[in-house]
């Protein structure tokens, strides 16, 4: 009785995932999550200096990978969208490991810098309410 209710699930689960499309994520949607994830992780005030530093680490092994991936993604060159043309003109932001290598800065750094945040101007905040 047990073993056929569980054979007739699954036998309805297996029927219903033929039925439902697969939603793939390409290269450039892997390096965008990531990425936001990295960026979270920097600027999260929740986490100590060694676990933002082993998540830093971790993070940039991976962006590295993808950010090669979307470099070499050819697909990428026949689609002419809103998200590609802005991640190509946007490279420093994009590709954020291999720019910051290029420009020898650490990733916070170059990524504060390309998004207009320079250490005077964070020196010249004060903390209030809105």
């Amino acid at each position: 009785m047990i073993i056929s209710r569980i054979l007739a699930a699954a036998t309805i689960v297996a029927g219903l995932s033929a039925t439902v499309p697969g939603v793939q994520a390409g290269s450039l949607e892997n390096l965008e999550r990531e990425r936001a994830l990295l960026v979270e992780t920097l600027i999260s005030g929740d986490l100590s200096d060694r676990e933002r530093q082993k998540k830093v680490t971790l993070s940039r092994a991976r962006l590295i990978d993808l950010e090669r991936m979307v470099l070499r993604d050819k697909s990428l060159a026949m689609k002419n969208t809103p998200a590609v043309r802005a991640a190509f003109d946007n490279y420093d932001l994009t590709f954020l490991v291999h720019a910051s290598v290029e420009k020898n800065r650490m990733l916070a750094d170059h990524w504060l810098q390309e998004i207009g945040v320079s250490t005077q101007s964070l020196m010249n905040t004060r903390m209030g309410r809105r």
